[in-house]
């Protein structure tokens, strides 16, 4: 089987107007990693992939382009100059493969006087199968036109200009054609592959302080602490979903028979004004802190869940952490916090299972992670190195799947049928060359199986040396 074809996947980005970049096409493989010099657009490259990830979601333009980028000026090429009417914006797209072929995706998006989309194009199988474009200005939305190939060749109708056009189609097109058929096919593609994206940056401040049941400090490295940060915008918890005050319009309502022919549109939208799906959205309770958030601040009690589910990537991890922590590591395993702050296990606690997997926790009002030293004892994990821990948080991450990330996946499609897209904006900040290059060999053994992918960037493009399947593309040059 070809998984590269199987499986959506986003395997061209397109920077043709965003911040540094201007007819920028940056190819993607199952595991790309991006290197330059400082502002040569390595973190750019990777928010403009969330954009479209959070927009395939169904977040709306505001909230996509806030959470990300901080401000809609701030995707804006440097030097653009407003026009007559002080307009200014960015191009930003990306090609999906998958079992519908090549499909694109285009938008361009007007950032100032106001935020919304003027222009979007989904083509595939050598057809236009979407066009929007904005012909009234004084209105919230944009005109729609989509390949019908029927009685009537295209089919014309509004939808908002803050959400992504294409992941409104399974809730407008009946499928009742040849032509709506494809056109179902070639936007569930897409949309399959840019909600399958997680956005991982492991802070280490952050872990230290949910580890130590406190707020967080500086990294006990003092090299992660202001990097670590991330985007603007972004916080420690799980990304928000939900219409965000002020937004305007909602995705309208479906057409007739609209949504029942993809699978996608047969998916009941969560939230006031159809805020579809959501990026990561909430989860409650246990459920919550068993999925790993992006700053990676619950790795213990998501450490806990892995550990019990299966025995053998555990050990992986286990074997992992080994070659990249300082001193002798037997075990890795989540034990119940005690009163006092100590991360050593109470008496009586259920033994470790294979590859240093904890037991069930006997109650207990949270967890903590530790490394079992052998001799040496327990080492509570937020006494590693921050390099040490962000290996730990991005290994863990390679090794799992959406069901353990605070993400939201198709849940219509089998995981058979998706593959997930891990983002790692400095992937080797704060390791040393030895840890980032066991890192990158760890990935490239996990996406090799077909289920994962990996865009990253890196300070050091020789981490990658020698390895066969990466690649790395260098900006600025």
């Amino acid at each position: 089987m070809n998984t590269e074809t199987v499986r959506p996947a986003v395997t061209e980005l397109r920077l043709s107007a965003f911040k540094t970049h201007r007819g920028v096409t940056l190819p993607l493989t199952r595991l790309t990693l991006l290197s330059g010099e400082s502002g040569s657009g390595k973190s750019s490259a990777l928010q403009a992939y969330e954009i479209l990830a959070r927009l395939g979601s169904g977040e709306s333009l505001a909230r996509a382009v806030g959470e990300v980028a901080g401000s809609p000026a701030a995707c804006v090429p440097a030097g653009a100059r407003p026009d007559a009417q002080g307009r200014r914006g960015f191009r930003i797209g990306c090609t999906v493969d998958g079992p519908a072929g090549p499909v694109s995706l285009d938008l361009a998006v007007q950032a100032e006087p106001e935020l919304r989309i003027v222009g979007e194009r989904l083509t595939g199988s050598g057809e236009t199968l979407l066009t929007t474009a904005l012909t009234d200005p004084d209105r919230p939305t944009v005109q729609a036109a989509w390949h019908t190939a029927g009685a009537t060749p295209v089919t014309r109708a509004p939808l908002p200009d803050d959400r992504l056009g294409t992941s409104l189609l399974p809730l407008r097109v009946a499928g009742k054609t040849a032509g709506q058929r494809l056109v179902l096919a070639a936007a569930e593609q897409v949309v399959v592959a840019l909600r399958s994206a997680f956005v991982c940056d492991p802070r280490p401040e952050v872990m230290r302080g949910a580890g130590t049941g406190g707020t967080g400090g500086a990294g006990q490295d003092g090299a992660c602490g202001a990097d670590a940060a991330g985007g603007a915008g972004r916080d420690a918890g799980v990304r928000r979903s939900g219409r965000e005050t002020g937004s305007r319009g909602g995705p309208g309502k479906p057409g007739g028979a609209g949504g029942a022919a993809g699978f996608l549109g047969a998916r009941k939208r969560k939230g006031s004004g159809g805020e579809a799906g959501g990026w990561a959205r909430d989860t409650e309770g246990a459920r919550a802190e068993g999925r790993l958030r992006s700053s990676c601040d619950n790795l213990p009690a998501v450490l806990e869940r892995t550990s019990q589910e299966c025995a053998r990537r555990h050990a992986v991890l286990v074997a992992a952490v080994r070659e990249a922590c300082a001193g002798p590591v037997e075990g890795l395993r989540a034990v119940p916090r005690q009163a006092g702050g100590t991360g050593e296990s109470p008496a009586g606690a259920v033994p470790a299972g294979p590859g240093g997997a904890a037991g069930p926790r006997a109650g207990g009002v949270g967890v903590r992670a530790v490394l079992d030293r052998g001799e040496l004892g327990e080492l509570p994990v937020e006494q590693l190195g921050d390099g040490e821990l962000r290996f730990l948080a991005l290994a863990l991450v390679l090794l799992t799947g959406p069901e353990v990330l605070a993400m939201d996946p198709v849940g219509e499609v089998p995981s058979a049928h998706q593959q997930m897209t891990v983002m790692a904006d400095g992937m080797d900040r704060c390791m040393d060359p030895r840890q980032a290059r066991e890192l990158v060999s760890l990935a490239l053994r996990m996406t090799d199986r077909g289920h994962v992918r990996l865009l990253g960037t890196v300070r050091d493009p020789s981490v990658a040396e020698g390895l066969p399947g990466v690649q790395v593309l260098h900006l600025g040059a």
